[in-house]
Parts: structure tokens; C-alpha cells; sequence
């Protein structure tokens, strides 16, 4: 690219910066030896301007150079003395101290003055890459004067007619160019460039459009945006973004994707990453990360081709969890019988996962105890513990584990196994006597339900009840022995005996029984009057009372308490060692608020009693619930309120009759940078008071089914812990574990607005909408999802477009024209997607249809066919119609004729094609049409006859009968293939084109009769004859002779006939009415003058000097009784009745003397169902020729025929003339009946002069 040149400055000026070009360098006063050239100022000064330096010289000879200093005032100077007709180059630079600016120069010609120049041709695309591309072309005319600058635009992404285009690049003091390079172009963007260029008189007309290019990929310039990082579980944070717009892949969209990188902040060399691959997600939850800790991130932007740049560095904490391991180094110790001292070391700092607020002690009496118990010890200093209330010499399992406040750790492992000392036994249970003799009994009994040490044997001592207390007979065992036989006993007498076991530690209490030596023993009554007092009932426990039942004169060793669960539970043993001598029972260890029933039997010697009857049912009272509501989550609703939800406690653990539910909610310290977080050692129990004392609680009174919350007027980017408890009337349950929640973020609660949709082109609809309104947004918008699709057909073409710049327009291109979409829009901002807006309709305009789906051709013989198409499969609007466009593939005789048919509507598409030459081939062409003309379908077609068909038949004969045309002929040549039928053409004398007449004939047929009902009379027809085959129509034969269609007409209609009938009438009708006359001439002068209606017909017809020209009825009413009967193959008129006319005594008394009644009259025929209608006078001014009715029916076939071939009419109604050919009115009808008269059809200005009166008698 060459540089403006700089003119060299005067020795010794300066070295600085010097001033920018001048701008708008111009000529005028353009003469053979001077011209006047004017220029701007410079833009960019760089200083003060002290004059200006202008130069010239004929161009390409520097020895001729010429220089002027101006002062700084001046923009305009005359160069003289130029040589006509010359080429000179003009160079014009600014000064200033630091020297000779940049020179703005142009080329002139003298005495030629400049045009407009011409469009550069010929654009040439190379050296495409990711942001430039080297465009080459033809410069066009110059205007005769040099190009100053080059303007080169361009479409940029959507190409096409419809597109804008935009400035791209502009290059100046480059007159002799032909390529310039484009810089700053988009990678993998598409582009057309046009290019213009301009010299001192003004711009060209653009030039063609290049074709279109793509740059080439790059990787993405920029990093996603807005990046956030909140806390999301214990292990997880939550990163946000704003992807990449469209305009900024620099590559294949396809190939997008983004690069997260993390590490915690205290081991920047263990980073990790994750990779995101579609482009436009906007959320990634970085799981499986270190509780309680700190970490940076970064992300970057990449494509097929690289990556982009990092992002800016951001932080994030994970959430306070529990700790993820036990305490260290574990140990109990035994101190006593009922005592175990534990020791622990803390948790490892990197397992503590949060502020360690205590520990707990998990221990069990093994195989005894079916779940552990807790012992608590609050604070992170105590490391040691005394268990104390514990069984004797009972093996223990024990762990230790520490707790947040977010809950338990994980307990210590493996088990500690510790057992506490021995002592005393406990007495042995169930001592009963099987068998007893008058003289000796059998004892046997189980061991202590408490051992307390290793039994080494027990120890029975028996005496009379009636000795003294230390007279015992004392018997030792070992330890194994579970049965013992007392003998030499004195018969029915009372003893008492003891039993007692001994460990190391000594013997221990005894169990003491009575038993008599007799043989008269049953088994006991069972217990009664059961009770249980209310005031005894507690929410886990119950006393049962009882009287004894008799013993069966054996003393009751021992009770059993049944208890069933109400209402469907079984009964269940509760205990079946309770002493002999107790009358009442706890019974612990029950459910909360839930009813129960109890029975008791006793036990003696000889065996078990019946169960007592139950008691009445007994509920216990209520209890606190027994577990917090469950997966509690707290959602941003809006930027100051926040979404609680939960899920209701299990039944069996609500322990009475759930109130309600009360949230707890406290701010919480802003997220610490680094380090771990030191706080004042709390106990949990002063954590609550905290809670409830230094941050506001809300109680959500409600049933059990409310699971949703919101918790409103909170404050802005602030973190918020949640914990919940349900609560009955008699407390809370525990809490659930602490969630937390950023509030300042949330969701758009309400859609955009006033969603506006226009369409702009076929394929283009213009979206435009308002923003959801400011209260609902919830923070800034980042961008909108157009959600779209055709109306009818969601599933199959609904598209989203994300708009990631907060405008509320937007261009939805590629539609299908004259197509109803349905638009729908969501914003979004960096907490999520809003609702969808209802939708809104639009519809594409219309385009050009395309093209015809099919093009068929039928029935083709050597001078007809039919050619049929089928609807545009894309019809992209309305379809108006079609064009049809044919002509021979090379001229015929000569000639090469063009048809063009248009078909009007989308109903008919095919076309009956009747003036084709014998076996030339034809080139047609159909296009549809909507608001214009689509794309052609094209195909040839050769007219007939077609190889292998048939040849022509031979012999055409015609004969003619009075109502048929028979049309006679013999086969022809075979084809190919045998002849499949035949089909008659004909050719009317009044059109000259052969058009197909019959089809269908059988091959067997040898001949076809017409009936000339279906030729149109008066018209001569030839006719021919085509065989038809598998392989088409075949030759036509030769042209029958030329018959008439008209019809021979019988005897009665012919004109000698009508002539000699109509005199006969004439005379018959003059001698009556010269009676008649003659008879009643002076009554009729009376009644004239009185005014005397007339009533007989006879007596109404004035005579003439004997003619009777013409007679006509003025405003008179004819009611004829239509009686169409047929005769000879013909159809009689309707005959009027003589008594249906009625005439005015006025109009005939002023009509009589001596003259004709032919003024203003007419004749009247009204059917049933067709109003009275008038011809004019002017219809028959002219006088009519003698018989002129007669002549004019002869000369035109087409009446008689028309009236012939009219259906039969109904009774008593006239009928509008039918025929094949309706004239344009209606006419006269003459008939032969011997009756005689005229028909005259209703209808408009049905007229028709009365030719005999007597025909109406």
C-alpha cells in the first residue's frame, strides 16, 4: 500500500510531528492554461498553522515541479500557466513549526474539466484469512481527474437483496490502486463486497457484488463475562457467566465451548479443570471440592481453532460441613462396675470441614442395648469423658465423634470394646416348683437377668415357714446346674425357699418362693380388674394395676404384660419376669400419642393362667416431634426475599398433632478471603439463644400440608443461614440442618411487555417488546430467549435465539414465507431465565411460490392433449394462478410460435392444448403465481402419432338422419400392440380446430352415432378417426365429408305449409269479425257512452277497411293453463282461454272510428311464478315484411331448435326457454297444432304480434 507522499521541508525545520492532511481537496474554473484549487483545513493540527505549500507538476516529470507558500488565511489558489490540454499532479500540505505536513494530492488534466467516475469492475476476493482478505479490481472511469479515495462495503453475516451494507473500509491517496487489503474483518464471518470510488467531483454508482466469502476461524478475542462464584453445598460452588455473543466465536458455533480452571487457594499447583461444551450454558456447580475452603477460578473461551484469553481471577468458599473424620487415638478404661472413662485426640485440621462446637460419645451395651446411646460433650478443648450409669460387667461398644453446627462427623472406627468390672449378681428369675410331692419338691429357675460378673454357682436355701427365720437348710450347686430336688419334707406344710448366685465378688440377692407339699394344685385365675390411671400416663409410659386372681393352692411365681399397638398391631410380650408379689406395672419404652391396649397373665406351678381381659384403650400424651422437616431449601425469590421449602416430618415421628413450622434466619459474616475463621466457642444450646435473641425468627403457624414460605424485607448481597423446627403443643422438634442462601440474586418474576411482532420481509419478523417492569427484575437484565415457532407445528420447528445485549428488538431471519409464527421471550439476568411471555402471532409475507410439483401430459394425439400440473409443494403465499408457456423446440414452416395461456385460481391445473403439429416436439413451461411468478417446471412432449400406434382407419363414411349423425369406418394398420378402442374427432366449421368429440370406443366398434341434440345447429362438422393402443393414439384418418347440424324439419314446419295454414286463418277471422261487427254496431255506442265493461271477446275487435294488419292488446292479462302435450316428436304450445282476456270499453270506443289498434299495445303472459314484464315500442318501430314471422323463424334454425329441445314444463307454469344455445332474448315460437296460435315464453320483453284470433277459441 503506498504512503502519502510528504513533500521535503526548508532546511532546518523541525523534526516534530508535522500537521495531518489537508481535507476536501478540489477544482474549478477548470481552463486550457489555469484552473483554481481549494482545500479544508487539516483535522489533525499537531500545532499551529503557519501557512500552506502547494506544488505541481506535469505528471511523471519531477524536473517540473513548481512550489507556492501561502499564509494560513488561505484555502484557494490559481495556478497559471499551465499547458492545455496537459496531465499535472497538484500536491497540497500544511505547515506548521514542526514542518510540511502530509500532502493531499490528485491529478488534473488542463482545460478538461472532471466528471463523476464509473464504477470499479471486475472484484476479485484472495489471501482470505481470519481478519483480513485482499480484494482486487477495475478501477473505473476516472473522471478524468484521479481517484482520491476508495470506499469498499460489505454484508456481513446475512447475505442477500434484503440485507444493509455497511462501510468497511476507506482508502485515500491511492489513485493508481487496483488492490487493497481489508482489515478488521470478523473471523469465520460471511461477506459480499461492493466497492465505490471517488475523485474531487463526487462518488461513483457502486460496483457488482463480489461473491461470498468466509474468513477464516480464530480463536475467541475475549473471555466470558460477569463471572460470580457462590457458595453452593458443603463441596460445590456455583459458577455464573455471560456467554459469548454469536459475533465473538470467531469459529464454527458448533465447536464452542468454555475452560474452567480452579485450585484452592493455599496449593495454587493443584488446579483442576473442567470443560464446558455448549456455548450457551451460563452455569457450571463444581462439585467433589474440599469442605470448608477457599478457591480461586478462572475460565476462557475456545473454539476448533484455540482457546481464548483467562478471565479475571475470582474466589469462592465452600459451605461449612460436617466433619469428615473421627476423632484421633480413641481409648476407654473400665473404672468401676458402672463406669468407662474415654480419651480422644481433635479431628485433623484439613477433616474438620468447619468450627468444631463438642463431641459426642456413641455407646451400647452389646447385644443388649438395640440402638446406642449419646453422651454430649460440649467444646473443642475437653478431649476426655466418664460414662457412668452402666451396666455391670456388660461388654460396651463405644465411639467418639465431633460436631458443627451444621451436625455430626463421622464416628471413630473401628469399635472401642470395653467392659465394666463385676460384682454382685442379681437374684436368678422365674423360680418355679414343676413338681411337688407331699414329701419332696423340684426347683428350677433361670439365671439373673444381671449377672454382674461370671457365675460360679448358686446357692438354695429352704425352711417351714413355720421355724425360725435362721433355721434354713442351705444346698450349693455349680453354675450349670438349673434344677434342684428338695426331699424329706413333712407333708402339707408351708416352705419358704431362697435361691441366690454367686460371682467373685460374693454371693448376691436372693429370690425367695412359699411352696406346700400337697398334690391339690391347679393353675391359676387370671389377674383382674385391670386399670390404668391417667394420671399415671406420660407420652412414652404407662402404669398397669391389677388384682390377683386365685392361685390355684399354688403360689404365682411370676406375671406376663402383653401390649398391642392400636389399631392394627399385634400383641406383643412386654415382660414376662414381673415379680409375683406386684400388683401394678410401667410399661415404658411406648410411642408418643398413640393409643394402646394391655393384658396380664399370671404363672404358677403348674403352668399359665388365661389372659386377664383387656383394658379400655389408653392413648400417651404428646411428645415433642421427633425429626425436623426434611430437605429444607431456601431459593432467591426476589432480590430481598427468599423461597423456603421443606418437606413435613414423617408421621410416625410427629409425636402428636403438628401447629406449625418456625424458620429461624440470621445474617452471616461476609465470606472470609483465606484462613481458617476463628469464632468464640459456643455451645449449641447458646447458639439457639442467639439465634432467637439477636436475629428475628418468623413462626409459620399452619397445617402440615403448607411446604412453602417466603421470607421477605431481608437485605441485599447478604448471606443468610435457615434452619427450621415443627412444633406441636407441647415443643419443638430439633432443628434441621442449617442452609444458607444469597439473597440479592434472583430470577426475573415477570416476562417482557408489550411483545410487538411485524413481519418485514418473506423470510424476515421484526420483534420488538418492552422489559419486564423495574420492580420484577430483580437485578440487571443481561439478554433475552426468543423463543419461536409455526403456529401448529411447536414440536417440530421451535428455535430459540439468545440475545445477550439487554435491547428489546431483535431480527428473526431464515422463516419459511407467509407462514404463521408464534414469538414467545424470557429475560434473563445472572440468577437465571424469568417466565415466557404468553405468545404472540406473525406471519411472513409472501414470496414467489416454487415451482409446480409435477408436470404430466395426457391424451396426446397429433394435434391435441392435456397437460396438468400439481400444486407448488412450497406455495409461500396465496396462489393466484398459473402460466403455461409453449412452443416448438425448432421452428414449424418457418415459424417458431410462443403461446402463452394464464389460468386464473389454484382450483384448475390443467389446460386442454388443441393447435399442435403432427409430430413436433414441444418445449412447455408452468409457473405459479402468487404476489408474482415463481420458478418454472419444464418438460418436452412430441405430438402423435406415437411409435407403435395403430394407423389411420379407412372408409369414413357419414350418414344422416333426421335427429342423428351415424359415422361409419373400417379398421386400419395395427401397431405394435393390438387396437384398445377408438375416438372420434371432430372440427366445426365456425372454430377450424381438431378437438377429441367421443373416447372410449370399443376396439369392436366399427361405426357411432351422434345425436345431433350435441352439435350445435347451423354449424357444419368433419369428423375423423383415431385407433388407440398401449402405445398411444395412433393416425388420424382422413376428414369425413362435411355434414350440417341442422335438423330437417317435418311437413308442418316447412314454409308452404305455415303460408297456407295462416290465410286459412286470416280469411276464417275477417268473416267472423264482419259478422260480429255488423251485428252489435249500435249497442256498442251505448255502452261506449255508459262506460259498459265488455266481457265476450268476440265483441272487442274493431275491422279496418277489411285488413287486419296487425292487432295488439293493451294492458290486458293473459292466464294461460299451460298444457304441454308432445305429438310427433313435437311439443304444442299452451293454449290461452278465450275467457282469460279482459278488455277497457275506453280504449276501445276511443280507438274505433275507422282506425287501427296498434298503439301501445302488448300482449301479456304471466305464469305463477314469473312477473308481468314490457317491451318497449322501439323493439318493433320498423314494419314488419309480409310473413316476416314465418321468414324469420326459417332463417335461424337456432329458435326452433331451442324451443324443440325444452324440457317438459310444469303444470300450469310458463318456463323460460332451454336449449343448448341461449340467444340473448327470447323469441316468438310458431306451431302447426290445428289449433293454431302463438307461444310466447316468459321472460323480458317477451313480445310477438298475433297472427289470427281464432287460433284462441
Amino acid at each position: 500500500m503506498k504512503k502519502p507522499r510528504v513533500p521535503r521541508g526548508p532546511a532546518g525545520c523541525s523534526s516534530g510531528e508535522g500537521p495531518g492532511a489537508v481535507g476536501h481537496l478540489s477544482f474549478t474554473e477548470i481552463l486550457d492554461t489555469s484552473l483554481k484549487v481549494s482545500w479544508q483545513e487539516p483535522l489533525e493540527k499537531n500545532g499551529i498553522i503557519t501557512g500552506y505549500q502547494i506544488s505541481w507538476e506535469v505528471y511523471g516529470k519531477n524536473n517540473s515541479r513548481l512550489t507556492h507558500t501561502l499564509n494560513s488565511t488561505t484555502h484557494e489558489y490559481k495556478i497559471k500557466g499551465l499547458s492545455s490540454l496537459t496531465t499535472y499532479t497538484i500536491d497540497v500540505a500544511a505547515l506548521t513549526a514542526a514542518g510540511v505536513g502530509l500532502a493531499t494530492s490528485s491529478t488534473i488534466s488542463s482545460g478538461v474539466p472532471p466528471d463523476l467516475p464509473g464504477a470499479p469492475s471486475n472484484l476479485v476476493i484472495s489471501n482470505i484469512s481470519p481478519r483480513s482478505a485482499t480484494l482486487q479490481f477495475r478501477p473505473g472511469y476516472d473522471g478524468k481527474t484521479s481517484i482520491s479515495r476508495w470506499i469498499v462495503e460489505g454484508q456481513v453475516g446475512a447475505i442477500g437483496d434484503e440485507e444493509e451494507w455497511v462501510s468497511l473500509y476507506e482508502e485515500e491517496n491511492e489513485p493508481d490502486a487496483q488492490t487493497l487489503e481489508i482489515p478488521n474483518l470478523t473471523p469465520y464471518t460471511h461477506y459480499r463486497f461492493r466497492m465505490r470510488q471517488v475523485n474531487i467531483v463526487g462518488s461513483s454508482p457502486f460496483s457488482q457484488s463480489s461473491r461470498v466469502i468466509q474468513t477464516l476461524q480464530a480463536p475467541p478475542d475475549v473471555a466470558p463475562t460477569s463471572i460470580t462464584v457462590r457458595t453452593a453445598s458443603e463441596t460445590s460452588l456455583r459458577l455464573r457467566w455471560v456467554p459469548l455473543p454469536d459475533s465473538q466465536y470467531n469459529g464454527n458455533p458448533e465447536s464452542v465451548g468454555y475452560r474452567v480452571k480452579y485450585w484452592r487457594s493455599d496449593l495454587p499447583s493443584s488446579a483442576l479443570a473442567q470443560v464446558i461444551n455448549d456455548r450457551l450454558e451460563r452455569e457450571l456447580t463444581i462439585e467433589e471440592l474440599e469442605e470448608w475452603t477457599e478457591y480461586e477460578l478462572q475460565m476462557q473461551a475456545f473454539n476448533a481453532i484455540g482457546a481464548g484469553p483467562w478471565s479475571e481471577l475470582v474466589r469462592g468458599r465452600t459451605r461449612e460441613s460436617v466433619p469428615s473424620a473421627a476423632p484421633e487415638n480413641v481409648s476407654a478404661q473400665a473404672v468401676s462396675s458402672t463406669q468407662i472413662l474415654l480419651t480422644w485426640a481433635s479431628v485433623p485440621e484439613q477433616d474438620q470441614n468447619g468450627l468444631i462446637l463438642g463431641y459426642k460419645i456413641l455407646y451400647r451395651a452389646k447385644d443388649l442395648d438395640p440402638e446406642p446411646r449419646s453422651h454430649t460433650v460440649r467444646g473443642n478443648h475437653t478431649r476426655s469423658a466418664l460414662l457412668a450409669g452402666l451396666r455391670k460387667f456388660v461388654l460396651y461398644e463405644l465411639q467418639v465423634l465431633a460436631f458443627t453446627r451444621i451436625g455430626n462427623g463421622v464416628a471413630s472406627m473401628p469399635l472401642i470394646l470395653e467392659r465394666t468390672k463385676d460384682d454382685a449378681p442379681g437374684p436368678p428369675v422365674r423360680l418355679v416348683f414343676p413338681e411337688v410331692r407331699l414329701t419332696a419338691v423340684r426347683i428350677v429357675w433361670q439365671p439373673p437377668e444381671e449377672p454382674n460378673g461370671v457365675i460360679l454357682g448358686y446357692q438354695i436355701a429352704y425352711r417351714l415357714a413355720s421355724s425360725s427365720p435362721h433355721t434354713f437348710t442351705t444346698v450349693e450347686v455349680g453354675a450349670t446346674v438349673r434344677q434342684f430336688t428338695a426331699t424329706e419334707l413333712a407333708p402339707e406344710s408351708a416352705y419358704i425357699f431362697r435361691l441366690s448366685a454367686k460371682t467373685r465378688q460374693g454371693w448376691g440377692e436372693p429370690l425367695e418362693a412359699t411352696v406346700i407339699t400337697t398334690e391339690k394344685r391347679e393353675r391359676p385365675a387370671p389377674p383382674r380388674e385391670l386399670l390404668v390411671p391417667q394420671a399415671e400416663v406420660t407420652a412414652r409410659s404407662l402404669q398397669l394395676q391389677w388384682v390377683p386372681g386365685s392361685d390355684g393352692a399354688s403360689p404365682i411365681r411370676y406375671f406376663t404384660v402383653q401390649v398391642r399397638e392400636l389399631p392394627r398391631g399385634e400383641w406383643q410380650t412386654y415382660s414376662s419376669s414381673i415379680s409375683h408379689e406386684a400388683t401394678a406395672c410401667a410399661i415404658e419404652r411406648l410411642r408418643p400419642f398413640t393409643s394402646y391396649k394391655l393384658r396380664l397373665k399370671a404363672t404358677n406351678d403348674i403352668g399359665d393362667s388365661d389372659f386377664s381381659s383387656e383394658t379400655e384403650a389408653v392413648t400417651t400424651l404428646q411428645d415433642v416431634p421427633g425429626e425436623p422437616p426434611g430437605s429444607v431449601s431456601a431459593t432467591p425469590h426476589t432480590t430481598s426475599s427468599v423461597l423456603i421449602q421443606w418437606q413435613p416430618p414423617r408421621d410416625e415421628s410427629l409425636n402428636g398433632l403438628l401447629q406449625g413450622y418456625r424458620i429461624y434466619y440470621r445474617e452471616l459474616e461476609a465470606e472470609v478471603g483465606s484462613g481458617p475463621e476463628t469464632k468464640t466457642l459456643k455451645s449449641p444450646s447458646a447458639l439457639r439463644a442467639e439465634l432467637a435473641a439477636q436475629s428475628s425468627f418468623k413462626t409459620v403457624n399452619s397445617s402440615s400440608t403448607l411446604t412453602t414460605y417466603e421470607l421477605t424485607h431481608l437485605k441485599k448481597y447478604r448471606r443468610y443461614e435457615v434452619i427450621m423446627t415443627a412444633y406441636n403443643i407441647i415443643g419443638e422438634s430439633p432443628a434441621s440442618t442449617p442452609v444458607e442462601v444469597f439473597v440479592g440474586e434472583a430470577a426475573p418474576a415477570m416476562a417482557p411487555q408489550n411483545i410487538q411482532v411485524t413481519p418485514l420481509t418473506a423470510s424476515q419478523l421484526e420483534v420488538m417488546w418492552d422489559p419486564p417492569p423495574p420492580e420484577s427484575r430483580n437485578g440487571n437484565i443481561q439478554g433475552y430467549k426468543i423463543y419461536y415457532w409455526e403456529s401448529d407445528r411447536r414440536n417440530e420447528t421451535e428455535k430459540m435465539k439468545v440475545l445477550f445485549l439487554p435491547e428489546p428488538t431483535v431480527k428473526l431471519k431464515n422463516l419459511t414465507s407467509h407462514t404463521k409464527y408464534m414469538v414467545s421471550i424470557s429475560a434473563f439476568n445472572a440468577a437465571g431465565d424469568g417466565p415466557k411471555s404468553d405468545p404472540r402471532q406473525g406471519r411472513t409475507h409472501q414470496a414467489a411460490p416454487g415451482a409446480p410439483s409435477f408436470l404430466a401430459f395426457s391424451e396426446i394425439t397429433s394435434t391435441t392433449l392435456n397437460v396438468s400440473w400439481g400444486e407448488p409443494v412450497a406455495a409461500n403465499g396465496v396462489l393466484q394462478g398459473y402460466r403455461v408457456v409453449y412452443e416448438p423446440l425448432a421452428p414449424v414452416q418457418g415459424v417458431s410460435k410462443v403461446v402463452t395461456v394464464d389460468v386464473k385460481g389454484n382450483w384448475q391445473r390443467w389446460l386442454k392444448v388443441r393447435d399442435l403439429t403432427k409430430g413436433v416436439t414441444y418445449f412447455f413451461r408452468v409457473q405459479a403465481r402468487t404476489i408474482t411468478y415463481g420458478p418454472e417446471l419444464q418438460a418436452n412432449v412430441t405430438a402423435g402419432p406415437a411409435e407403435g400406434s395403430p394407423g389411420s382407419p379407412r372408409d369414413i363414411l357419414v350418414t344422416k338422419s333426421a335427429s342423428a349423425l351415424t359415422l361409419q369406418w373400417t379398421e386400419g394398420p395395427a401397431g405394435h400392440t393390438p387396437t384398445t378402442g377408438y375416438v372420434i374427432e371432430a372440427r366445426p366449421s365456425d372454430e377450424g380446430l381438431w378437438d377429441m368429440f367421443v373416447k372410449d370406443i370399443p376396439r369392436s366398434a366399427t361405426s357411432y352415432t351422434v345425436s345431433l341434440d350435441k352439435l350445435r345447429q347451423g354449424v357444419t362438422y368433419e369428423f375423423r378417426v383415431v385407433a388407440v393402443n398401449k402405445a398411444g393414439y395412433g393416425e388420424p384418418s382422413s376428414p369425413s365429408t362435411a355434414v350440417s347440424a341442422k335438423v330437417e324439419a317435418p311437413f308442418y314446419e316447412e314454409w308452404w305449409f305455415l303460408l297456407v295454414m295462416a290465410l286459412s286463418s286470416l280469411i276464417i277471422v275477417l268473416l267472423v269479425v264482419f259478422v260480429l261487427v255488423l251485428h252489435g254496431q249500435s249497442k256498442k255506442y251505448k255502452n261506449c257512452g255508459a262506460g259498459k265493461s265488455i266481457s265476450n271477446m268476440e265483441e272487442s275487435v274493431t275491422l279496418d277497411n277489411g285488413g287486419f294488419a296487425a292487432l295488439e292488446l293493451n294492458s290486458r292479462h293473459l292466464n294461460v293453463k299451460s298444457t304441454f302435450s308432445k305429438k310427433n316428436g313435437t311439443r304444442s304450445p299452451p293454449r290461452p282461454s278465450p275467457g282469460g282476456l279482459h278488455y277497457s270499453d275506453e280504449d276501445i270506443c276511443d280507438k274505433y272510428n275507422g282506425a287501427v289498434l296498434t298503439e301501445g299495445g302488448s300482449l301479456k303472459g304471466k305464469s305463477a311464478d314469473a312477473s308481468e314484464s314490457e317491451a318497449s315500442d322501439s323493439d318493433y318501430e320498423d314494419p314488419l315484411p309480409k310473413h316476416s314471422f314465418v321468414n324469420h323463424y326459417m332463417s335461424d334454425p337456432t329458435y326452433y331448435n331451442s324451443w324443440k329441445r325444452r324440457p317438459p314444463a310444469a303444470p300450469h307454469r310458463y318456463e323460460a326457454v332451454a336449449g343448448a344455445e341461449a340467444g340473448p332474448h327470447l323469441h316468438t315460437v310458431i306451431t302447426t297444432q290445428s289449433a293454431g296460435g302463438v307461444y310466447t315464453p316468459a321472460g323480458p320483453s317477451a313480445r310477438a304480434p298475433l297472427t289470427g284470433f281464432s287460433s284462441f277459441v
